[in-house]
């Protein structure tokens, strides 16, 4: 993902809603046959999006975890 990229994605909490709300549509059957596609494909990338927002999250956890022990 491009600093772009970066910047126009949406937050972590705005992802995770969108993506609730794209399930529930789904579960619920709201979402038309022709539009389904499209869905599964949003929902692919806000996962993807906030798999990786995880990721970076528990990096920086295990950087700050280890800094403070190299500190005690």
């Amino acid at each position: 993902m491009s600093k772009a990229e970066a910047k126009d994605a949406p937050s972590f909490s705005a992802a995770l809603q969108e993506l609730e709300a794209i399930l529930e549509r789904i579960d619920n059957e709201e979402t038309d046959v022709d539009r389904l596609g499209d869905e599964l494909r949003r929902a692919t990338e806000l996962l993807e999006l906030c798999r990786s927002k995880i990721r970076k999250a528990e990096i920086e956890v295990e950087q700050i975890v280890a800094k403070l022990g190299g500190d005690a």
